[in-house]
């Protein structure tokens, strides 16, 4: 989903990535999978999946129940997910690096190229059933990180939406990053766990819909699977948190071709037109 990053931070990663073999007793095969700006390196190994992050020093440390490794522990075994069967961590002069090898899921995602769709992927009704499952079982978990903060609502819904933060949020556990690059096509796979943890009720299907306003017929069916949540006074709010987030990405400058529909979407959630800022440094 990502393109190859700098020639620098390719030879950084690839070492890491290979010591991180070495240490897990690993044989890497297949072609590497980038994350963003180069953050994170993927490749297959035999049965496994291993994955590589790098951080600043400063922020090193795996926080018990977060990430991958929180989920491993906290997630039931019925939400369909890689398990994960080792770590492996370091520093490396500026750099932390945490490694990961889980299960290789053999089954495609269902947006290998972007988060969003511009068409309808065809996803059967089992498919959607299982998804639906998926979630309600992970909303009902103690997860320990707050994922979408207070702080970053306070700034960001009046920055993105136009309209003030609310006064409470009530929040679940959820995935944190449902988007159709982190989806498998059937059997269903939930992929990338590192900001699994406390969002806003609807925040999950929220961000699924969003990301699919440019498949209206997809979109339709998320509205209809997850009606219960996103017609909530509490679930609308989750659902307007996630297009706070996906309209700052805009100002970052990503989703050009969907940014239209973002704005009009929470304008007719809102009433209020979204401001369009020149840019962002606000993190979630």
């Amino acid at each position: 989903m990502n393109s190859p990053p700098s020639e620098d931070v390719q030879a950084l990663m690839k070492a890491a990535h290979d010591r991180a073999a070495k240490a897990l007793t690993l044989t890497c095969t297949g072609r590497l999978a980038w994350g963003f700006q180069g953050v994170t390196l993927g490749r297959r190994a035999g049965d496994r999946w291993l994955r590589v992050s790098r951080t600043a020093v400063r922020n090193a440390g795996r926080k018990q129940g977060e990430g991958a490794v929180g989920a491993s522990l906290l997630v039931p075994d019925a939400v369909p997910c890689p398990r994960l069967h080792g770590v492996h961590d370091w520093t490396d002069g500026e750099w932390a690096f945490e490694a990961q090898a889980f299960d290789y899921v053999a089954q495609p995602v269902v947006s290998p190229d972007r988060a969003d769709l511009d068409h309808d992927p065809g996803l059967p009704d089992a498919w959607w059933d299982d998804l639906c499952q998926a979630l309600g079982l992970l909303s009902e978990v103690d997860g320990v990180r707050v994922t979408v903060r207070d702080e970053w609502m306070e700034r960001a819904f009046p920055q993105f939406l136009g309209i003030p933060a609310p006064a409470t949020v009530e929040r679940v556990s959820g995935h944190g990053d449902l988007h159709w690059g982190n989806l498998t096509t059937m059997p269903l796979n939930l992929l990338d766990w590192e900001r699994w943890g406390l969002v806003p009720l609807g925040f999950d299907a929220g961000l699924l819909h969003a990301n699919s306003l440019l498949a209206p017929g997809v979109a339709h069916r998320i509205r209809q699977e997850f009606a219960s949540i996103l017609d909530s006074p509490a679930g609308r709010i989750g659902e307007l948190a996630a297009l706070a987030e996906m309209l700052q990405a805009v100002a970052r400058g990503w989703y050009a071709e969907l940014a239209p529909c973002l704005r009009a979407h929470a304008e007719t959630l809102t009433g209020v037109r979204p401001p369009v800022p020149a840019h962002s440094e606000l993190t979630a």
